[in-house]
């Protein structure tokens, strides 16, 4: 019999011990929130500023720096049936001493796994105090650093010296917010005889045969090791049990279902879950018809009297699906293709970071929103990035509810990390324990070992720096591997992303396994995504800034300008600034004032992660994944996110939405001229006809031709354009149009660059209907308007619109439907700066 104590009342704050706690923490006791961490206890008790808004995280650093104590007092009412009674930290976060009425019970240090401490002895009746200190994660790190020898790394602070989420130092789109506390449940957990330490399932389906192997290891009171006990399995209707003889610890039981429905990746088929549930069970069985059932929770109870005993349960839904990697070499290199259920998946994916920079803050209510964003915009791939954190049960429950298919990055990111002593044990024992704790969720369909670690071996000058110092590739190439192929072989391992496959040929080569491409952002203008032929791009993007009213919130400056101190503080790529400019002066008119700049950067973003999106998607199956840096924000900044860290929709979502269709029309450069590529991601035959028209901007047609397409399922198909369509003699004042008249998307090619257009000052007409929760706004061009943007949350921070970056021709009409619960002002909602186009700063005559 197991029963659970949760212990997240009654806990108290205090610093312990830092170099410059101000005096009103020095001596404060604070209560505590758990789980939760240093940061929001200070924030909720108005010790400290929010260190989401103006520059306030430069004056918070002292927090990390700065050993703390949480406290409390519990009662204990005694057991005394009881055999073992563990205390369970499901996270600590990271560096910690455990102290139980002020005896040591144990110490951590990894913010990546559990932990559980034999406490029966120490426990008594009434109150008892429980103490966790934290030692500053940066001493303890730097103390490692110094003692195992400095390794490359892309950030000053030693974060691969500790396993703790890396982008707490400080990342390139996020704030050095270095925290401490007990970030997941802590309790007691009780039980008797024995418990289930671990179950791990492994599913497979081979000729519509569902095959569930169950693997148990089973945790034994002292007195208890001689008494038999029995495991059970049931699921879809099938149960199997065995016997463990006295002293037995390890069970293995496989349940075989004929013709389960198969899980499919969303856009594929349904996504069927079936309960597993796995007992533990001493004494002689009972006849089965007079047995009930003990509910759905671990230790749901004991069964007293003669018969059977109930000791422990586990339940998980799990679903029936097959999983592969396909890297043969083929004519074009080698292969990286995720086949789900014997069908190879294009990835139309995006990059994963922690939500806040306070995990514990991340409730499955914005999983949800999140997730539920992410799959809207089409996404069926999400990469979880390696600085981070292995994702909640909750994400990937919902990731399994969805049908979105996980790519895990083991956490190791952007830097060497050593492999010596106490690092190496700690990152097996991490390992060990997420794999077993992940196996039953679906979506997870591949572990990568790394982020750009082997990249940075190579490319980085890493090789002279570390001069023969381990830097990981131990961990990449042989320990990763070996848990992975020992606990869970039913899914693909790679070394790293990005990894070729192949010592011999460079990590990121665009020709074998996964790359990234970040030369682009970088260096060169977005067209150059069209000079790459990747077989899976793990990561790519653009930047663009926060949505205005997650700007307006997050700085207090009476007047937003581009170049201010408050703004600087949310840039934080190095030269950012520099290269959004870079950006835009190869494509658009120069911006006049913030308003300008802030439209302008966000369309520049989406249309350059659309490009790379389209190019990608049009050479299928040679390319056969695109992930996007990145779907989400932990905090206001700019950066390549499209939803923004106040979880508000930029323009780059509903470019993804379009780009990532199961239909998708585009117009690609192919052999000196233009052509017609239709890409069908789903799963019936896409036939039709597209008209592709070269017109004049004021709507006048020059030539024509129509198309028939018939493109097969999981497919693409590319037609060339005639010339007198494909070309023109006057690329400042024509467009081409490719329609397919209700059947998808309609798709544009512009021949010169928007300020180069002789583009019309824009002229439309606008009309607002208001409706019960919101409007609907109608506008009519009188004129092309490119990249039609409403923007309501410049009038309603909460307001949201349906679409953006539409593009109309004179005499056509589109209509915005806008969610709001406050009124909105029909003359604003009409008119810059929150209805905008590109050629609304053309000027009028």
């Amino acid at each position: 019999m197991t029963s659970w104590q949760t212990l997240h009342d009654g806990w108290f704050l205090t610093a312990v011990a830092g170099p410059e706690i101000p005096d009103a923490v020095a001596t404060a006791r604070i209560p505590a929130t758990v789980p939760g961490c240093v940061h929001t206890d200070l924030l909720a008790a108005g010790l400290i500023p929010d260190p989401y808004l103006d520059d306030n995280e430069l004056r918070l650093s002292w927090i990390g720096h700065t050993d703390w104590c949480y406290e409390t007092t519990f009662g204990w009412a005694g057991d005394d049936a009881a055999d073992r009674i563990d205390l369970v930290c499901a996270g600590l976060d990271t560096v910690a001493t455990i102290t139980l009425n002020d005896v040591e019970i144990g110490r951590t240090a990894n913010m990546h796994r559990g932990y559980r401490f034999d406490v029966g002895d120490l426990l008594r009746v009434g109150d008892n105090i429980l103490r966790i200190r934290f030692e500053s994660a940066h001493r303890y790190a730097r103390e490692q650093q110094q003692r195992l020898g400095d390794r490359p790394k892309a950030y000053p602070d030693p974060y691969n010296f500790i396993r703790k989420m890396a982008c707490n130092f400080g990342w390139d789109w996020g704030p050095s917010l270095v925290t401490a506390g007990i970030w997941q449940e802590i309790g007691l957990r009780t039980w008797r005889t024995a418990r289930l330490a671990e179950v791990r399932p492994l599913v497979t389906v081979t000729d519509r045969e569902g095959r569930v192997e169950v693997r148990v290891e089973i945790d034994r009171a002292a007195d208890a090791d001689a008494e038999p006990l029995t495991v059970r399995a049931t699921v879809a209707g099938v149960a199997v049990e065995t016997v463990l003889p006295a002293q037995q610890r390890i069970a293995e039981l496989t349940l075989t279902v004929a013709d389960p429905e198969l899980w499919w990746p969303r856009g594929y088929g349904a996504q069927p879950r079936y309960p597993l549930d796995v007992t533990l069970h001493a004494g002689e069985r009972e006849d089965a018809g007079e047995r009930e059932d003990a509910g759905e929770c671990e230790g749901a109870g004991e069964r007293e009297g003669a018969g059977e005993r109930e000791l422990d349960r586990w339940q998980r839904r799990i679903g029936f699906r097959s999983v592969r990697l396909d890297t043969a070499p083929d004519e074009h290199g080698s292969a990286f293709t995720i086949v789900v259920n014997d069908l190879p998946v294009f990835a139309r994916g995006v990059n994963w970071i922690p939500d806040d920079c306070f995990p514990h803050r991340v409730t499955r209510e914005r999983y949800a929103q999140r997730l539920t964003q992410a799959a809207e915009a089409n996404v069926n791939f999400l990469r979880i990035w390696g600085g981070g954190r292995y994702e909640s049960e909750d994400f990937y429950d919902l990731a399994d509810e969805l049908g979105l298919l996980v790519g895990q990055d083991f956490l190791f990111s952007c830097a060497a990390y050593p492999e010596e002593e106490p690092i190496l044990g700690e990152v097996r024992a991490e390992a060990a324990e997420q794999v077993v704790r992940l196996a039953s969720h679906p979506s997870l369909v591949l572990w990568f070992g790394n982020n750009e670690n082997i990249w940075g071996w190579h490319d980085w000058g890493w090789q002279e720096q570390l001069a023969g110092r381990t830097w990981g590739a131990g961990y990449y190439f042989e320990l990763l591997p070996g848990i992975v192929a020992d606990l869970d072989p039913t899914r693909p391992y790679w070394p790293g992303s990005p990894w070729s496959g192949r010592h011999d040929v460079h990590p990121n080569e665009s020709g074998h396994g996964s790359m990234h491409i970040w030369t682009v952002w970088n260096q060169l203008d977005y067209v150059h995504y069209r000079d790459y032929l990747p077989r899976f791009v793990a990561e790519f993007g653009y930047q663009g800034p926060a949505a205005y009213a997650t700007i307006r919130r997050a700085i207090s400056d009476e007047r937003l300008v581009v170049d201010s101190p408050a703004m600087a503080h949310r840039q934080k790529a190095e030269g950012g600034d520099l290269k959004l400019a870079r950006g835009l002066a190869a494509h658009l008119p120069a911006p006049r004032n913030f308003d300008d700049w802030h439209y302008l950067t966000q369309v520049n973003q989406a249309r350059a992660v659309s490009l790379g999106v389209e190019h990608m998607r049009s050479y299928r199956p040679i390319c056969m994944g695109s992930v996007v840096w990145q779907l989400n924000d932990c905090w206001p900044v700019t950066s390549w996110a499209a939803v923004d860290g106040d979880g508000r929709r930029k323009p780059l979502w509903y470019a993804l939405r379009r780009a990532y269709a199961d239909r998708l029309l585009t117009i690609q450069p192919r052999n000196g001229g233009l052509a017609l590529v239709a890409v069908n991601d789903g799963g019936a035959p896409w036939t039709g006809r597209v008209d592709v028209t070269r017109l004049t901007l004021t709507g006048e047609p020059r030539a024509r031709t129509s198309i028939e397409v018939a493109v097969p399922p999981y497919s693409s198909m590319t037609w060339p354009l005639p010339a007198d369509v494909g070309a023109s003699d006057e690329p400042r004042s024509e467009l081409l149009l490719a329609d397919p008249g209700g059947a998808g998307d309609r798709t544009f090619w512009f021949f010169a660059p928007d300020h180069e257009l002789s583009y019309p000052p824009a002229e439309y007409d606008a009309t607002v209907e208001p409706l019960p929760v919101g409007a609907r706004v109608r506008v009519t061009a009188r004129t092309v308007l490119r990249d039609l943007v409403l923007a309501p949350d410049r009038l309603d921070p909460a307001a949201e619109v349906d679409e953006a970056l539409v593009t109309l021709l004179p005499g056509e009409s589109t209509t915005f439907t806008v969610r709001s619960a406050a009124p909105l002002d029909p003359a604003a909602l009409t008119s810059r700066p929150v209805l905008r186009c590109v050629n609304d700063m053309v000027p009028h005559p």
